[in-house]
Parts: structure tokens; sequence; C-alpha cells
């Protein structure tokens, strides 16, 4: 080994070297702290209650508290499905009625010819929508057939009562598919346009009577969605058409 010069600073005058414990001494440490640990926990464990010295108060309390819970859970599910019961039913009650209420035109296609109103001094008491010959026309509105069949000046006819005692005829047929006491709903095939009876060309004739009072089918039907002379149908009459077919 060099000599130490005299000259050389000496870096370790003045310090103190800390002794390093022995292996053994840090064996006995790292002991006792696991030791510790393991009283700690086993402490702890023994304040844990036993299940066998639990109160049977206490389980019954426990047990009575789960029978609730599953109970309200079952009603719960029982209102649920009771609501969508109520709902459903709401919903065909609901289309059931709107099928009751519309109003359709008669036709698809037709030229409208002749108004209500008097016509070579006498009332014309309806309306003419000329069509082909042998055109299906259909109900306006739902309703029971009073009659059916050849009917002197309307040729073959249908009249059908509503339920609020309106009556709807339809004249001037070629032929009639439909028979006295039939329910029929709106938009129901009834007959075939034709030129019987006292007619001028083939069409059908329209008469709507109130209160057994002949009413302009032009004001009448506009007033419940139906545009005759536009050949147009309430939006909504046709949504409630739709739904209840």
């Amino acid at each position: 080994m060099r000599q130490r010069l005299s000259s050389e600073p000496d870096r370790y005058r003045g310090r103190r070297r800390v002794p390093t414990p022995p292996r053994s001494r840090y064996a006995v440490v790292v002991t006792s702290a696991f030791v510790g640990a393991g009283v700690v926990a086993l402490g702890a464990a023994s304040n844990l209650p036993d299940a066998k010295a639990v109160s049977p108060d206490v389980l019954q309390s426990l047990k009575t508290q789960q029978v609730a819970a599953d109970a309200l859970e079952s009603r719960s599910d029982g209102a649920a499905s009771r609501g969508e019961n109520r709902e459903a039913a709401g919903a065909e009650l609901s289309a059931e009625q709107a099928a009751k209420d519309i109003y359709l035109l008669p036709l698809d296609e037709y030229e409208f010819t002749s108004a209500y109103g008097v016509r070579f001094g006498k009332l014309h008491a309806g309306i003419d929508l000329a069509a082909p010959e042998g055109t299906p026309y259909k109900a306006v509105h739902g309703g029971t057939v009073t009659a059916a069949g050849y009917s002197g000046g309307y040729g073959y006819s249908v009249t059908i009562r509503q339920d609020d005692g309106t009556e709807i005829i339809y004249a001037h047929s070629r032929r009639v598919v439909v028979e006295k006491g039939e329910q029929v709903k709106a938009g129901q095939v009834i007959g075939e346009v034709g030129n019987t009876g006292y007619s001028y060309g083939t069409h059908l004739h329209l008469e709507v009577h109130v209160k057994g009072t002949p009413t302009d089918p032009i004001t009448f039907l506009a007033d419940r969605g139906v545009d005759i002379k536009l050949q147009m149908e309430s939006i909504y009459a046709g949504l409630a058409a739709a739904a209840a077919s």
C-alpha cells in the first residue's frame, strides 16, 4: 500500500464510523415484526362473533327482513305486469274506438259532378260522384245495414245507420254486396257503381240524413275530416284505419 503523505488532507479526520450490527440482529428485528403482526391479527379475530354465539333473535330478524324484501320485489313485478296489461288493453280499446269514429272517402277515384241543392225545381238531396261502372265503393262510416237492394228511383242502393241514428244512402248501384242487418266498418266495400233507378249516367249518389232530415254531405263529411271535392281524408282517419286493420 502507498503510504499517506503528511501533506495529503486527512479526509477521514474527525469522522466516526458507525458500527454495522451483526446479521443476527436483523433477523431478530424482522422476526419480531412478523410475530407482532400475527398477535394483532389474532386479537382482532378474537373479537369477531362466533356463528354459534349469534343470538337467535338476530337471526330471526334477518330472516324476516329477507322475506319482506322478497315480497316487495314480487309485488313490484306483479304491479309492473298489471300496468303493462292495462296499457295493452288501453291501446286495443283506443284502436277499436278510433275505427268506430273514422270517416273515409267512398271511392278511391271519381269526378264530383253534382252538388246538394235544388235541381229542376226539386231538392237533389245528395251529391253525385261519377266513376266507371262496376267500380267498388265503400262505406264512409261504420254502422248497420238497414236496407240493401232495389228501391225505386234509387235503383240498387244501400242504407247504413250509424250508432247515433244518422243514415247514409248509396244509390244507383249496379249491384250491392251486403245484406240487411249486416254490421259494416268504414272502408268496407258494400257495392259497385252503376246507373240504375232515376239516373243520368254511371255514378254513385250519396245522401246523408241526420235525425231523418237530408243534410249536405259535403258539409257533414268536411266536419269529420273528409273533403269530397279535394278527394282527401284526414291524416288521422288514415292512421286510425291502418291501426284498426
